[in-house]
């Protein structure tokens, strides 16, 4: 059992079919774990400054709770049916949600979003909530995905990590080995030599001597992990080609995708890179970000 105290996974809802998607990730992955669930609502309670509206200000305040406390019942209703043995509770609060997600992370295991949101969570697939929660959040950060907007995840295939020797990558190896060995599936490392296909710049010739070199060293990334999961099959792919790109093709046939915040091509300040960037919006999986440890 897991000791008192534990981190939770929190998971942002807002009565959307993207965030019912999301509950029922984190509640098996809760289960996984053996960590209790928390089941967010943040509700941003305008105040309004005219005065003939004042009197209506009260009521529709109530409103938004009313629904907020809806949302967070069906949510976890769909938590305790996806996972049964699931340790649930919920929690209406007032803000900003990429805001309270954010704080929540700091003592978090885990935050997950769905992929599309309404209301609190409105605009997630262009970036307003899912990507200011893995840029700045506290831990790893799951964007629950599927081929598209009401589409549920799949639950098979392999887990897909992205390994470039960069320390955020490093970050992300053992999180996706755990994730594998928890499902009991194989782990897909793919690691992409350079930013552009080597055709562009002459030097197909040299790919073989390459491709040797480069699955020596992810075989020395992986090292540490492999050896606490020696049961994982490991298939590595090393690729010509932009590492979104090779990312975003081995995500259609997985059921999570793991990369670091930023990999060794980001730009200096720059908190999540155009690889990670690119799968939150694009990835046909659940796409996890995981961040540097905490010094």
């Amino acid at each position: 059992m897991t000791e008192q105290g534990a981190r939770p996974i929190v998971v942002g809802v807002d009565g959307s079919t993207a965030a019912t998607h999301a509950v029922s990730w984190a509640a098996q992955e809760a289960v996984r774990r053996d960590l209790p669930l928390v089941i967010v609502h943040a509700c941003v309670l305008v105040p309004v400054a005219v005065p003939y509206a004042e009197g209506l200000v009260p009521a529709y305040h109530r409103a938004q709770l009313e629904y907020g406390r809806e949302w967070l019942d069906a949510a976890e209703a769909v938590a305790q049916k996806a996972a049964p043995d699931v340790r649930v509770s919920t929690d209406l609060v007032r803000g900003w949600a990429a805001e309270q997600l954010i704080a929540r992370s700091a003592s978090a295991e885990l935050v997950v979003l769905g992929s599309r949101g309404l209301g609190g969570f409105t605009g997630l697939v262009v970036g307003s909530i899912a990507v200011a929660v893995a840029t700045y959040g506290h831990c790893p950060i799951v964007v629950v995905r599927g081929a598209d907007a009401r589409t549920e995840p799949r639950h098979d295939g392999p887990v897909v990590v992205g390994v470039d020797g960069s320390p955020t990558s490093a970050a992300a190896i053992p999180f996706a080995f755990r994730a594998a060995a928890s499902r009991g599936v194989p782990l897909v490392a793919v690691h992409t030599w350079l930013d552009l296909p080597l055709g562009e710049i002459g030097v197909d010739e040299a790919w073989n001597a390459i491709e040797r070199e480069h699955r020596a060293l992810v075989g020395e990334w992986l090292a540490p992990a492999r050896a606490e999961h020696p049961d994982v099959p490991v298939e590595v792919v090393v690729a010509r080609h932009r590492p979104a790109h090779t990312l975003l093709e081995q995500a259609e046939n997985a059921q999570l995708v793991v990369v670091g915040s930023r990999g060794r091509g980001g730009f200096r300040g720059l908190l999540l890179g155009s690889t990670s960037h690119a799968l939150i919006y694009h990835a046909a999986c659940p796409v996890a970000v995981v961040p540097p440890p905490r010094p």
